[in-house]
């Protein structure tokens, strides 16, 4: 059986199953009889996704929308599957992510020498092409926001860059809450504990972390006085004072950290373990009680590849003088 989880205002969340339970997450609304997906997981995330249709009598026809916040590959790489799948659903997607979509080949080619081409397989599945007549390009920019109607349900798309340029938000007026990809960074439920805030981190992902851009993006995120936030890592957040809060802490925190060791010849090492420690001290100053080990299990990937991510943004304020 699928793993999901109904929420509130015809909004069902799902695990899409990539590489263990609640990492990541795609949402399906409904309005009416009509039904649209944020995200959509991997390839391999299609028969999870499909299973929730079916166990909830849902008809693929049904499904109007495909929406992934932007293009890496754990939250649109199974898009073009997906789209397969669902002969009446168009892929609506941030305009700088769009031939991405259409033509996946540099996606593909990109990951494929970073990761192999073996690993990508087991990772992520085939990545399919989304036909172009399938495309709703949501067209967003610094001044301008896109929406689209989902039955009688109006659902906003704002450029959202930080996190990735072509990374997307979609606020949903009526449960007052915002589909954030990863704008609202990562907070895993592994580390949920009784009468405290959800625990936060951020998400550098090479390449495009940009600090004063997402400082923006979260500005315009919480001027519509959200609820709740959706995240794709992981689930429905409530507590979006706090959370944002602590969302920027950690930003100016990854910054600090990534400056002092921008210069050691083993820079990228110390820096993936220098995270992964203030990761490991925080939760421990929370009165957190999962093992050390497991923590440093669960949160290791992460640490790499926002050690990454940070490097290159180094790298990237090295040749403009920034520094």
């Amino acid at each position: 059986m699928a793993h999901y989880q109904v929420l509130n205002d015809g909004i069902v969340c799902i695990d899409t199953e990539q590489v263990r339970p609640q990492l990541a997450a795609c949402y399906l609304i409904q309005d009416g009889e009509r039904y649209a997906f944020v995200e959509s997981g991997t390839s391999l995330s299609l028969p999870p996704i499909l299973q929730v249709l079916s166990e909830r009598g849902i008809a693929r026809e049904a499904v109007d929308y495909v929406m992934p916040t932007h293009v890496h590959l754990d939250h649109a790489g199974g898009a073009g599957a997906l789209i397969q799948a669902l002969p009446n659903a168009k892929l609506v997607i941030h305009p700088r992510g769009a031939r991405h979509m259409i033509d996946p080949s540099r996606l593909i080619a990109g990951a494929t020498a970073v990761y192999g081409a073996a690993f990508m397989r087991q990772m992520y599945g085939e990545i399919v092409p989304v036909p172009e007549e399938r495309v709703i390009v949501a067209d967003v920019g610094p001044e301008r926001d896109f929406s689209l109607k989902l039955g009688d349900r109006e659902l906003l798309f704002i450029d959202v860059p930080g996190h990735a340029k072509h990374h997307d938000a979609i606020w949903d007026a009526q449960s007052r809450g915002w589909f954030t990809g990863d704008t609202f960074g990562i907070s895993y439920r592994d580390f949920d504990a009784p009468g405290q805030v959800p625990y936060m981190l951020p998400t550098t992902t090479p390449v495009d972390f940009d600090p004063p851009a997402w400082e923006h993006s979260l500005q315009r995120l919480l001027a519509k006085k959200p609820a709740r936030m959706y995240l794709t890592h992981y689930g429905r957040v409530d507590a979006v004072g706090p959370l944002a809060a602590d969302l920027r802490r950690g930003l100016a925190d990854y910054q600090r950290m990534a400056r002092e060791l921008a210069d050691a010849p083993d820079r990228h090492d110390r820096l993936r373990a220098r995270l992964l420690d203030y990761h490991v001290n925080q939760l421990r100053e929370l009165g957190n009680s999962m093992s050390e080990a497991r923590i440093r299990k669960l949160l290791a990937p992460d640490s790499e590849i926002n050690a990454q991510g940070l490097e290159v943004w180094l790298d990237r304020q090295k040749r403009a003088g920034a520094r």
